[in-house]
């Protein structure tokens, strides 16, 4: 390797770790959408099957769960939803088996997702994969503001930046 292949990737390497937001131990912000989410806008649930549990004010919804809620779509085999105590609204989304969230352009993967309809909060784990374009970002855990069209990736974050052409 030559001297100045080496300063070539010293200086990247300084340059990435000086990126705004980006750091390896803290994990990464980007931005996630392409416009902010109302969270205030109806919620749309289709299913092959619907358990429901009035004692605790649950839903289970299972096969083929589709969400939708404005440009948001979440896909999952099986979504618990949590009503408001007092049966006005839902208050929280639990997807499982496999979850597939797309907003815009961006997707994100993962194993779980957790959504607080009120707070407009997200938070995917295990194994998450997020794909903006040719770019593709992997960690343990994604939390993203759906108000304002953010994410944040934790945990063993890794990506491999597309060079824009020389």
């Amino acid at each position: 390797m030559t001297s100045v292949t080496l300063v070539r990737r010293s200086i990247f390497a300084v340059a990435l770790m000086t990126l705004p937001g980006f750091g390896f131990a803290q994990g990464a912000q980007v931005a996630f959408g392409n416009t902010e989410q109302n969270s205030r806008l109806p919620v749309e649930v289709t299913a092959d099957n619907l358990d429901v549990n009035q004692t605790d004010g649950t839903a289970i919804f299972t096969g083929n769960v589709l969400i939708g809620q404005g440009e948001m779509r979440l896909s999952a085999p099986r979504v618990l939803v949590v009503y408001k105590s007092d049966q006005t609204g839902i208050e929280e989304l639990r997807a499982s088996g496999g979850v597939t969230l797309v907003s815009g352009e961006d997707a994100a993967e993962a194993r779980t997702a957790d959504y607080n309809v009120d707070t407009g909060l997200i938070e995917m784990e295990g194994d998450v994969l997020l794909l903006q374009g040719v770019n593709a970002l992997t960690g343990d855990r994604m939390f993203v503001d759906t108000r304002a069209g953010t994410a944040r990736v934790t945990g063993r974050v890794k990506t491999i930046l597309q060079p824009q052409g020389e």
